[in-house]
């Protein structure tokens, strides 16, 4: 069997070949990588394991923090913020568990688009072809464990920042109900939508990862059966626009899961959404509340550049008065309770994650019309989960051209049951 360290040593060197040209990691933690490597290996020797991570390469976005050094969050603002007195807290549970720290992966600027572009550190090429978009907000995350760099990769999403680029880049990505695990340590965008996610190349894994991150005992994942499951497709809004490959392969997932015993049946949320837009039509919260993190820099002005496509909206958001946001926030939480309401009548909604396959970094960079209205359609399924307060994840869609995510989306606080249907789908699909 080949050990920890030789496996680490392989996955370095390769990292070593592209040194010259690296976007999908912005900083590697090889020593510290190498001990741990060594340490599972002994462990291995005697016969002892601290669980199911144990020896695993793991890799976190560059918005954790790693005692001793600035956390950039994308940005060159804070290159040379004040370093972290200690490990963010899903960082410290992921080494008591052995993980492998590898190393940070990049990031759009502050975890604020979805392209997955940054103008900074570079912007990692989709696995499936370098010349198309990653998506965003993390990008290298999607891009490592799709190139195998990493087992798995730790994200946020608080749009749609974990599901966008698993979905794009052919893996899972899994967001959980939102505190469910701890944020403590990690550079906030939206105190009220932000969770910590996993991206990785099977279900079982993203469980893995999400319970020892939300401090719980990591146990097998039983997939739970599809026969007479309730599944509830949102047809409307968020059907509109969709590429035919990816209807093609949505529907054709739909089939799968009927033929497997489940009742489908279409579930309308439209008047939902159009509340929502409504409430947040000044601005989206995350936007409202992002400036108020950033709120120092953007009256005084950046000392050094950012991504006008980060700092443009947020300027606008500065500028929302605090009643227009004390009512969003309010009238949020009414929608919340609608939906979850709503969600009472099914076991689980499905839907294209995002209504498209990656288009190319160029066509993005040369056409600003393009690349807004692409950003509006890549957030606009998955920020569905983080308004409404809800779980969710993307499995990759068999038989497109290029990745494509199937969504599968649960109730608030049913985390765990909607891991085990997705374990169950992603099983139908893969036979």
């Amino acid at each position: 069997m080949q050990s920890l360290r030789d496996r680490l040593e392989a996955t370095l060197s390769r990292l070593a070949n592209r040194l010259a040209d690296e976007k999908v990691y912005t900083k590697l933690y090889t020593e510290a990588a190498r001990a741990a490597a060594d340490a599972a290996d002994a462990r291995r020797k005697a016969g002892v394991s601290l669980g199911p991570l144990d020896g695993a390469i793991v890799s976190i976005k560059d918005l954790f923090d790693i005692a001793g050094e600035p956390t950039r969050a994308g940005s060159l603002m804070r290159a040379g913020a004040e370093p972290a007195a200690q490990d963010a807290a899903i960082v410290r549970r992921l080494r008591q568990a052995g993980a492998m720290i590898l190393g940070k992966t990049n990031m759009t600027e502050f975890a604020f688009t979805a392209i997955g572009d940054n103008p900074h550190y570079g912007t990692p090429g989709n696995a499936a072809d370098a010349s198309l978009i990653p998506g965003g907000s993390s990008s290298g995350a999607a891009v490592a464990v799709a190139e195998g760099s990493s087992d798995i990769s730790i994200g946020s999403d608080t749009g749609g920042s974990v599901r966008i680029p698993a979905s794009l880049n052919g893996v899972v990505g899994f967001k959980p109900t939102a505190r469910r695990v701890l944020l403590a340590g990690a550079f906030p965008l939206s105190t009220t939508l932000d969770s910590i996610g996993p991206l990785a190349r099977s279900v079982a894994d993203c469980a893995i990862a999400d319970a020892i991150m939300g401090g719980e005992e990591p146990s097998v994942l039983q997939p739970i059966p599809l026969a007479g499951l309730r599944v509830g497709i949102p047809r409307g809004v968020l059907f509109g626009e969709t590429q035919p490959e990816v209807s093609a392969a949505f529907e054709s997932c739909v089939g799968k899961i009927e033929q497997a015993g489940a009742r489908v049946a279409d579930l309308p949320i439209d008047d939902l959404i159009a509340e929502m837009r409504a409430a947040t039509r000044r601005a989206s919260i995350a936007a409202i509340e992002g400036a108020e993190v950033h709120a120092d820099w953007l009256a005084a002005g950046a000392s050094v550049p950012v991504d006008p496509h980060v700092s443009g909206p947020l300027s606008r958001a500065l500028t929302v008065p605090a009643s227009v946001y004390i009512k969003t926030i309010r009238r949020r939480r009414e929608l919340v309770a609608a939906m979850d309401d709503r969600l009472e009548a099914i076991d689980v909604l499905a839907l294209p994650t995002v209504p498209m396959v990656a288009p190319s970094i160029a066509a993005m960079a040369g056409d600003e019309a393009l690349r807004d209205r692409t950003e509006g359609l890549l957030l606009r399924n998955t920020q569905v989960a983080n308004q409404f307060d809800l779980c969710a994840i993307s499995l990759p869609m068999p038989v497109t051209r290029l990745p494509a995510g199937l969504m599968l989306v649960g109730r608030h606080g049913h985390d765990r049951y909607l891991l085990g249907i997705a374990a169950a789908v992603e099983a139908l699909l893969n036979g």
